[in-house]
């Protein structure tokens, strides 16, 4: 009787495409959330700076006061990340649309409820509100009241039972790692630049993992080192072979695209991860590179040279509000030197080394 309802069960999983795996939620969910973010946070944040910069009146102005805020159209775009993060989420996981239109209103919850951690409350609250939805879709025969009614219910509900545990959980995390950063700089400058470049050339999102914790300041500077390092690192010591083509989609695009090589020949690693290992530290230790603006930023490195927006953002931040007094040379030399220069020079050098060592070949790169 058991194995029959477990069979039975399983059909019906397989007929609502609930696929519980660490992909579909840690792979495919984490990484749309990235770009949810992107397409809102980040967005906003940049359309803020731009306007601030360039002395656009349309962009600095308020467009629109809600509940006594008042709101440009930067700010509103950034307003929209938990919807967008949780509307992005349930399309990765394929969900009909009422579930889809319905996670709106559970993204925004979660993120509200969740404080500044609130991507990771998004995060696992978007992925059991899509599958809730998913299973009662099209089920009954009043879907347009029940298929909504159940994601919401179940979004809002699990949004104030969780919410705030899971956004103070990750923000504590952040903090604990922004602190250890501040007190040991250089070994945990070695270590963060080294986890997150990693997990930007790894099909998971360091963008959205730097947003769910969090990850700003001396610590962002090391993440920002770390996926540099990757993007330009590959770019560089893959030119012989993929041209200008490679050159552009590896440095502002993603590292990514080398992962099949990576699991043909592992070995064509070492030299981004050892540079994150190098640049990190330099990040922190003598340019003081920090990242206060958009804490998503600091997982991008130079895809669209939204890392490096994101530092300047948090420049102009900081000389606003009196922390900075200005921005000084050694700011850019620093930013430059961070996220071109070094990885550009230090990559190839250790690659060549490896080349020698004969545990890398040539189209063992190639795209």
């Amino acid at each position: 009787m058991e194995a029959f309802i477990m069979e039975k069960l399983k059909l019906f999983l397989k007929r609502k495409d609930v696929v519980i795996s660490a992909k579909r939620y840690g792979i495919d969910a984490l990484g749309a959330m990235a770009q949810g973010l992107f397409c809102s946070l980040l967005i906003g944040t940049i359309i803020n700076t731009v306007g601030k910069q360039f002395n656009i009146g349309f962009l600095t102005s308020t467009v629109a006061t809600i509940a006594g805020v008042d709101y440009t159209v930067g700010s509103l775009a950034s307003a929209m990340s938990g919807p967008a993060m949780a509307v992005a989420i349930g399309y990765a996981l394929a969900t009909p649309p009422l579930v889809l239109f319905s996670l709106i209103t559970v993204g925004f919850a979660s993120n509200a409820l969740g404080g500044a951690g609130g991507p990771l409350a998004v995060l696992f609250v978007a992925i059991i509100a899509s599958e809730a939805g998913k299973m009662v879709s099209k089920e009954t025969k009043i879907d347009i009241l029940v298929t909504p009614l159940v994601t919401i219910s179940v979004g809002i509900l699990l949004s104030a039972l969780l919410a705030p545990t899971l956004g103070k959980a990750a923000m504590k995390l952040g903090t604990v790692i922004m602190w250890a950063t501040s007190l040991q700089p250089f070994l945990m400058g070695i270590l963060v630049s080294l986890l997150v470049g990693v997990a930007l050339t790894l099909p998971i999102s360091s963008a959205a993992i730097c947003a769910a914790l969090g990850l700003t300041g001396l610590a962002g500077g090391a993440a920002l080192a770390g996926c540099c390092a990757q993007m330009v690192g590959f770019a560089i010591i893959s030119f012989p072979e993929n041209k200008w083509g490679g050159l552009i989609s590896q440095g502002i695009g993603t590292s990514m695209l080398q992962m099949g090589n990576i699991v043909k020949n592992p070995r064509v690693w070492i030299a981004p991860c050892i540079t994150s290992m190098i640049t990190g530290p330099i990040a922190t230790c003598i340019f003081k590179l920090q990242m206060n603006g958009a804490a998503v930023s600091s997982g991008m490195g130079t895809c669209g040279l939204v890392g490096q927006i994101g530092v300047y953002t948090g420049w102009v931040n900081d000389v606003t509000s009196g922390v900075k007094s200005a921005i000084t040379s050694f700011d850019w030399i620093g930013l430059i030197m961070i996220s071109f220069i070094l990885p550009a020079v230090i990559t190839p050098v250790i690659h060549m080394f490896v080349r020698k060592a004969g545990l890398v070949k040539d189209g063992d790169l190639k795209l």
